[in-house]
């Protein structure tokens, strides 16, 4: 059997892409390319002057149009590398974060996060248990039959209390993963909808669980956006030990 010519083969990958695979790329990854993608503009800018100044409207036409080709493509690979920070594809049930915990002092703990691309972070919690929000952003149909997932971003980490009383009155500590007045998809789409269309529903998911010192606990969500939490063996056992 004849093999594909290797053009072929280049072509039917291309044919089979879609704009999802955008979505996967690292911010880093969108920023380069726009930098790329500005660069490009600037050496069009620079060439329609030349035509400019010589005079050749019609050759500075075709400049002025990449010219705004390049700077639409910046703006779009910019925003998107911003909006889609922190957020990651959901898949049946994707890994959020895994969570160790260990005891200061009474209702105080230090929580250690290890998120699934090896980030860590140490945060202080107050109370009986810790509860992790997400947002989960879900499309409309036409973008779920193109292939696109929901997304999702941990939203923030947080402490509760057992007694209703110390819930009202005693020390709260929130750990807020969405920088105050930064540019986020969940702002974009409250502030500007047509900006991001075929947004079905954008929601919060939590789920808690007792706090224990040497804890080890992993979250994760489904593809309904429901947040999934789960002690392994030993911190069950220490959970359901009695006082």
């Amino acid at each position: 059997m004849a093999s594909s010519p290797p053009c072929a083969v280049r072509k039917s990958e291309l044919t089979t892409m879609d704009w999802t695979a955008l979505l996967r790329l690292p911010t880093t990854i969108l920023l380069i390319l726009a930098a790329i993608a500005l660069l490009f503009t600037l050496v069009q800018l620079v060439i329609l002057r030349n035509r400019l100044h010589d005079h050749q409207n019609l050759a500075a036409a075709g400049r002025t149009l990449l010219v705004l080709i390049g700077f639409a493509l910046t703006l779009v690979l910019t925003g998107m590398g911003f909006a889609l920070r922190g957020y990651r594809l959901l898949a049946d049930e994707t890994p959020v974060v895994e969570i160790e915990s260990r005891i200061l002092s009474p209702q105080r703990w230090e929580l250690i996060l290890h998120w699934p691309d090896g980030t860590i972070r140490q945060i202080p919690v107050a109370g009986d248990a810790w509860r992790v929000d997400a947002v989960v952003l879900k499309w409309k149909l036409p973008a779920l039959l193109s292939g696109v997932p929901p997304l999702y971003r941990l939203d923030r980490v947080s402490g509760r209390y057992d007694d209703p009383n110390d819930e009202a009155h005693a020390p709260r500590t929130v750990t807020d993963f969405g920088e105050a007045g930064g540019f986020d998809l969940l702002n974009l789409h409250k502030q500007y909808p047509q900006w991001v269309p075929n947004v079905d529903v954008l929601f919060g998911s939590g789920v808690y669980l007792p706090l224990v010192d040497q804890g080890h606990y992993t979250v994760s969500l489904m593809r309904t956006g429901a947040l999934v939490a789960r002690p392994d063996e030993a911190t069950q056992q220490r959970i359901a030990q009695p006082f």
